[in-house]
């Protein structure tokens, strides 16, 4: 079973940067697409971000297309999230993690599994 870190995170004022990453305990680049998603407070669980397992194919949600670029480093097993020009609307929990399910929409939070223990990104306005 893969297990998922996500250091980083933390404060940015509106306009700032920040880059989120996530470790995985193995490797994952064989056949995992891995995703990013994430939920503010009182809200579901939204879909972010997503990366093939090659790096070759990307797919944003369109309230961070432009803004957002995901990345990841097969030998170091960690997939990266820069995030520029961010909202206030950005603060959330995000997480990563494997997509396993292809019989749904890469949008829906059931396509991903595994998923890490989150971490907080506070935008300030």
């Amino acid at each position: 079973q893969v297990q998922l870190v996500e250091p980083g995170g933390g404060l940015v004022q509106a306009g700032g940067s920040l880059r989120v990453s996530c470790v995985a305990s193995r490797r994952t680049s064989v056949s995992a697409a891995m995703g990013w998603l994430r939920q503010a407070s009182g809200k579901e669980r939204e879909f972010v971000a997503v990366i093939s397992s090659s790096g070759g194919y990307t797919y944003y949600a369109d309230s961070v297309k432009g803004r957002f670029t995901i990345s990841r480093d097969n030998a170091k097993n960690t997939v990266y999230l820069q995030m520029n020009s961010l909202k206030p609307e950005d603060t959330a929990v995000y997480y990563c993690a494997v997509r396993t399910n292809y019989g749904v929409a890469i949008r829906t939070t059931s396509a991903y599994d595994y998923w890490g223990q989150g971490t907080q990104v506070t935008v300030s306005s």
